[in-house]
C-alpha cells in the first residue's frame, strides 16, 4: 500500500483506491482537488495490483494507516470499497462503486479462481468506456492489463465475509456499471443509503461527476441526513 495526503484541512479524509487507479492520474486528481479546495486533508490510498492475501496485504496496511492517522471519514472506489467495509473503524463510510460482488459468478469465473496461480495472466475483461467517457488513455494504458488468478480468489474470499452493512455507510453507483457486480451492491446497500449517477465505473471519471461530486461533498460533511427522498439520484 502507498498513501500519499493532500492537502490540510481540519477534517481528514482516508480514501482508498480501487484496482488500477494510481494517485497521479488526472480524474483521481480532480476528485482529490475537489476534496481539498472543500476543506479536508486528504490521505489517499493506492492498493497493490497483485496481493494474494487480501486481509495480509490489504486490510492490515490500510487498517495500520488509519490508526496512525484517526480519520474523520473513509471514502473508498472499487476495491477500495471491499477493503474498507473490512476496517475497524468508528468513522462513517463512503462508498464509490465498491466492489462487494463479481459482476460475472459463471462457471468459468469459478474455474478461473480456483486456479494456483499468482502471477497475472488473465487478461483484464474491460470494456471501452466501462470506467467513464472521461476516461483518459494515460488510465487505460499504465494499469495493469493482466489479473492473477490468485487475486480473484482472495477477492471472492474477502467478499464472501463482507461485515454487516453499517447505519452511517452511503453508496454511489451506476446501474450501467459492468466492472463490479451491482447486484452485490443492492443485496447490502439499503435504498435509502445509495445514491444513483449516470456514468461508468468510476463516477469521477464520468461526465456527470460535477453533480455527483455534490452530493458526495454533503454526504462527507452531514452523513446519510444529506439524502432525502426514496431515489437519489446526482
Amino acid at each position: 500500500m502507498q498513501f500519499t495526503e493532500f492537502g490540510d484541512g481540519d477534517e481528514r479524509v482516508l480514501f482508498v483506491l480501487g484496482w488500477g487507479n494510481r494517485t497521479h492520474h488526472e480524474n483521481v486528481r480532480w476528485l482529490v482537488d475537489e476534496l481539498v479546495a472543500a476543506g479536508y486533508t486528504v490521505d489517499l490510498g493506492q492498493i497493490p495490483d497483485h496481493g494474494s492475501d487480501f486481509d495480509e496485504q490489504y486490510v492490515r496496511p490500510t487498517q495500520a494507516r488509519h490508526d496512525a492517522t484517526d480519520p474523520d471519514r473513509l471514502l473508498s472506489h472499487s476495491t477500495g470499497g471491499l477493503v474498507a467495509a473490512h476496517l475497524d473503524s468508528a468513522a462513517p463510510r463512503v462508498y464509490l462503486s465498491p466492489w462487494w460482488g463479481m459482476a460475472s459468478e459463471g462457471l468459468v469465473e469459478r474455474l478461473v479462481t480456483a486456479l494456483p496461480i499468482e502471477r497475472p495472466v488473465l487478461p483484464v475483461p474491460f470494456e471501452e468506456g466501462s470506467l467513464g467517457d472521461l476516461a483518459t488513455e494515460r488510465q487505460r494504458t499504465d494499469g495493469p492489463d493482466r489479473i492473477a488468478p490468485a487475486f480473484l480468489r482472495t477477492v471472492a474470499d474477502a467478499q464472501s465475509r463482507l461485515p454487516e452493512f453499517r447505519e452511517d455507510g452511503v453508496v454511489f453507483c451506476s446501474l450501467r456499471d459492468h466492472v463490479v457486480g451491482v447486484d452485490a451492491i443492492g443485496e447490502r446497500a439499503p435504498a435509502e443509503r445509495t445514491v444513483l449517477y449516470d456514468g461508468g465505473h468510476e463516477s469521477f471519471s464520468s461526465s456527470s461527476r460535477d453533480r455527483t461530486v455534490e452530493w458526495l461533498l454533503a454526504v462527507l460533511d452531514e452523513g446519510p441526513d444529506a439524502l432525502s427522498g426514496p431515489v437519489r439520484t446526482a
